[in-house]
């Protein structure tokens, strides 16, 4: 996307059409088109083996789990946005907007993949977008540098309860849809940065040299 294009309003029905015959992904922010920078392997890997695990516990359920390609838009915001994994419970509800029926409205679980580029646009404005949506129930963040995923869950009075599982010997708790996944198989084929050696100088005492 050029420098010009990227300044130029859109409306969400230019949007939609546009990005029906692009070949990247875009997400849209009331008026903005915002180009979607490509994933890692790793995030990829991560990515796929969370949502296969979980489409099979999930498997005869009345949850369906959706990769990357679902658009994801928040009733009375002009946003429209894409996650690495989402689950939706129930009967898809379509975007009014979109009268093609490809953006679901309703989206009860979703899986996010941190990126260094994207974690805090993930923990903050992504979060509070999709915390607008009433269907949504659990937020789920996964580490790529180290075995760890976090889950916020919605409370009954609106707040959100915190959950860690770390250490590929964890399983990570989908409250909200009563099922766990052991870290071992998200992580499935994932090498992690080597830790540095630790200094052999003691404390205190000047290195040799």
């Amino acid at each position: 996307m050029t420098q010009a294009a990227a300044k130029r309003r859109y409306s969400v029905e230019q949007y939609l059409r546009l990005e029906r015959d692009s070949h990247d992904k875009h997400e849209y922010d009331d008026g903005e088109i915002l180009a979607m920078s490509g994933g890692s392997p790793t995030h990829s890997l991560i990515a796929s083996n969370f949502n296969g695990e979980l489409r099979g516990r999930l498997k005869g359920e009345r949850c369906h789990v959706y990769e990357s390609n679902l658009r994801i838009s928040v009733p009375g915001k002009r946003r429209y946005v894409y996650a690495d994994g989402t689950v939706v419970c129930g009967p898809l509800e379509y975007d009014p907007a979109d009268t093609k029926q490809e953006t679901v409205a309703n989206p009860e679980v979703i899986i996010e993949v941190l990126s260094p580029s994207t974690e805090k646009y993930d923990r903050t404005k992504k979060f509070d977008l999709y915390r607008a949506a009433a269907s949504f129930r659990e937020y789920v963040l996964v580490s790529q540098d180290a075995p760890r995923v976090e889950t916020f869950l919605r409370q009954p009075d609106g707040t959100w309860a915190f959950d860690v599982a770390a250490g590929l010997d964890a399983s990570v708790r989908l409250r909200s849809l009563n099922t766990g996944v052991p870290l071992a198989e998200i992580y499935a084929g994932v090498e992690f940065p080597a830790e540095p050696a630790p200094d052999p100088t003691p404390p205190g005492e000047p290195a040799e040299g």
